[in-house]
C-alpha cells in the first residue's frame, strides 16, 4: 500500500514511522523543512514501548513536491489547516485514493468532503498519544486503539484493508460502525484533558495531583456527552470518565497537542473541540459552563500569544 500522511507533526510522524517500519511505503507531507530534512538525513527517531530506534525508510516532501497518487491519504493536520492543506495536494488525490481522517474535534468529514466524494472518506478516532520531542524525534507513552468506518456508513472492503495495515503496524485498528459514538467520546476526552492542560500547563498525569483536576474533567465530560445525546449519538459518559481516569494514571509526562501548541505559540484546535461543542449545545439549549470556560480561557491565551508576536514600536 502506498500511504501519504498529510501533516507530519507528532501524530503524523508517529503513525508514519510505525507504518513504514511494518513494511508500508510511506510519504510524510509537511511544510516544516527542518523536520523533513532531518528525517531524510538521519531517519525518524521513534521512542515507544517497543524501544528507541530510527526509521530510515520514510519518504518526505513538501505539498508542492508530491507527484505520486497514494492508495491511502491519512490527514493529520490541525483542523484549522485542513482545507488549505488539501488544496495544496488536490492534484495527487486519485479516483481510487481513500482518505482517512483521525483528526480531533468535529467537522472534519465535512471539510474533507469538499475535496473527495463521501464514498472514499473514512472517519475514525484514535487514543494513541504522541509527543514531538524534537526535530525528527517522536515519543509515545502508553498504548491506544483506532476505530474506523466509511463516512457514508456503508460497509466497504477498502476500510478493512486500512484496518489491517494499521494493525500490522501495531496500531490496533478495528472497523466499527459505532465510530461516531467513539468520536464524540474522544471529543469529550479532549475537551476536558486538552483544555485543562492547555490552561494549566500540566501534563496529563499531573491532573491527578488534586481531586479538583479529575472533578473538572468529569464535569466537562458530562456536558459534552449531554450534547452528543441531543445530537442523536449514544455516547457513554461513564466509559469516557474511565478513559480520562486511565489517561491520568498511565500517560505519564504526556503533553496533549493543545498544550504543545500553547507552548510553541501556535493557534490551537479549541474551536473544533470545545467551540464546536458549545455551538451545538446552544442549538439544543444545553448549558455547558465548564466547556465554555475552558474555551474562553484558551482563547485568551491565544490572544496573548498573538499580541506577544506583534512588533513593538
Amino acid at each position: 500500500m502506498k500511504i501519504a500522511i498529510l501533516g507530519a507533526g507528532a501524530m503524523g510522524s508517529f503513525f508514519g514511522g510505525l507504518l513504514a517500519e511494518s513494511g508500508q511505503t510511506v510519504t510524510l507531507i509537511d511544510v516544516n523543512d527542518a523536520h523533513l530534512q532531518a528525517i531524510r538525513e538521519h531517519g525518524l527517531r521513534l521512542e515507544t514501548g517497543m524501544g528507541d530506534r530510527r526509521i530510515s525508510s520514510l519518504e518526505t516532501c513538501r505539498p508542492e513536491q508530491v507527484t505520486a497518487q497514494p492508495d491511502l491519504l491519512l490527514v493529520f493536520t490541525k483542523t484549522l489547516h485542513t482545507a488549505t492543506a488539501l488544496e495544496g495536494i488536490a492534484d495527487i488525490i486519485g479516483p481510487d485514493t481513500l482518505v482517512l481522517t483521525l483528526q480531533n474535534g468535529l467537522g472534519n468529514v465535512e471539510t474533507v468532503a469538499r475535496f473527495v466524494p463521501e464514498d472514499r472518506i473514512v472517519v475514525g478516532m484514535t487514543t494513541w498519544p504522541a509527543d514531538l520531542a524534537g526535530t525528527a524525534h517522536v515519543r509515545s507513552h502508553g498504548f491506544g486503539i483506532i476505530r474506523i468506518m466509511a463516512a457514508d456508513g456503508q460497509e466497504r472492503s477498502g476500510v478493512a484493508g486500512i484496518a489491517e495495515a494499521l494493525s500490522k503496524a501495531g496500531l490496533r485498528c478495528t472497523v466499527d460502525q459505532t465510530v461516531w459514538q467513539a468520536i464524540w467520546e474522544k471529543v469529550a476526552f479532549n475537551a476536558a484533558l486538552n483544555g485543562i492542560c492547555a490552561v494549566t500547563g500540566c501534563t496529563v498525569d499531573q491532573l491527578g495531583a488534586v481531586p479538583a483536576g479529575f472533578a473538572l474533567a468529569s464535569a466537562v465530560v458530562d456536558e459534552v456527552i449531554a450534547v452528543a445525546r441531543a445530537e442523536g449519538v449514544e455516547a457513554d459518559a461513564d466509559h469516557c470518565r474511565e478513559t480520562v481516569a486511565h489517561a491520568i494514571a498511565q500517560h505519564v509526562g504526556h503533553k496533549p497537542s493543545m498544550l504543545q501548541d500553547v507552548l510553541a505559540g501556535r493557534t490551537t484546535e479549541i474551536g473544533a473541540i470545545n467551540g464546536a461543542v458549545a455551538e451545538r449545545a446552544g442549538k439544543h439549549g444545553i448549558a455547558v459552563p465548564c466547556t465554555e470556560m475552558l474555551l474562553g480561557l484558551v482563547r485568551l491565551i491565544e490572544a496573548r500569544m498573538k499580541a506577544d508576536r506583534q512588533p513593538t514600536s
